[in-house]
């Protein structure tokens, strides 16, 4: 299992998998049924979890909401350090997650928008170099591994920075090489057979190192950065298959 859908997160484009993975999930899902494991976003217990990634990680997708472990440590994170699953907040949320969209879309408190320039699940299409709303717009803003992928990260942090209201805050995640002191990234780099050799995915432009968190105080954030995993019990972290070296970047202007 864990080699074909490695495979096809290689080969189909990321639109079609956006549309139609979940469908090709509820006949799986039945196999994975059980009491070991439970997603804290769907909050459904399977056996484990499936397989995910270019280079496959066991005990990772829920069969049910498609959450991967970084999701289900972002929705604890959510309810247990912010208020947004209690305040009246309008909320941006670029590139957004299967997981997510339809329990952020019923949530009476929010006003929703989601936003890309490819997805076919969002709402607005849009380049996030030149973010099409006002500055001081919303309370919060969601936007996870999408800055690896754009040309320039800083002025996309930098709209993120803009269309937030003062004492709003975004989370902002994407992939990292802790082993890296700083962002490697060559422009030169342009095929995506060398990109996945040096960026780790063919649609990667950098990779991130030990100053991402720097790269995003620059866009004028003050970030603060939370080992967040590390202050739940071990118990939950294994139960719900948790990222134990995920750091939380929360941006706040």
């Amino acid at each position: 299992m864990k080699y074909l859908i490695s495979f096809i997160i290689k080969r189909i484009p990321r639109p079609l998998l956006q549309r139609f993975a979940h469908f090709f999930l509820k006949f799986i899902k039945i196999f994975y049924y059980g009491h070991q494991v439970e997603c804290p976003v769907c909050g459904k217990w399977f056996r484990r979890f499936l397989p995910y990634g270019r280079i496959p990680r066991v005990n990772v997708l829920c069969p049910e909401c498609l959450s991967l472990e970084r999701h289900r440590l972002i929705w604890l994170y959510l309810q247990q350090k912010t208020n947004f699953f209690q305040s009246q907040l309008k909320v941006l949320h670029i590139a957004p997650e299967h997981c997510f969209l339809p329990r952020f879309t019923k949530m009476q408190n929010l006003e929703y928008i989601t936003a890309d320039l490819e997805s076919p699940l969002a709402q607005v299409k849009m380049d996030i170099h030149s973010i099409p709303f006002a500055e001081n717009s919303f309370d919060v803003v969601f936007c996870n591994h999408v800055m690896e992928h754009v040309e320039d990260d800083i002025r996309a942090m930098s709209e993120i920075y803009r269309v937030l209201k003062p004492s709003g805050w975004a989370i902002i995640q994407s992939p990292q090489n802790k082993e890296l002191k700083n962002t490697y990234e060559d422009p030169a780099i342009t095929k995506p057979l060398d990109r996945e050799k040096h960026f780790g995915q063919r649609d990667h432009l950098r990779m991130y190192g030990k100053d991402y968190g720097l790269r995003l105080r620059s866009a004028g954030f003050k970030v603060t950065e939370e080992n967040f995993v590390k202050q739940l019990p071990l118990e939950i972290q294994q139960r719900n298959a948790l990222p134990v070296s995920e750091i939380i970047y929360l941006c706040e202007k």
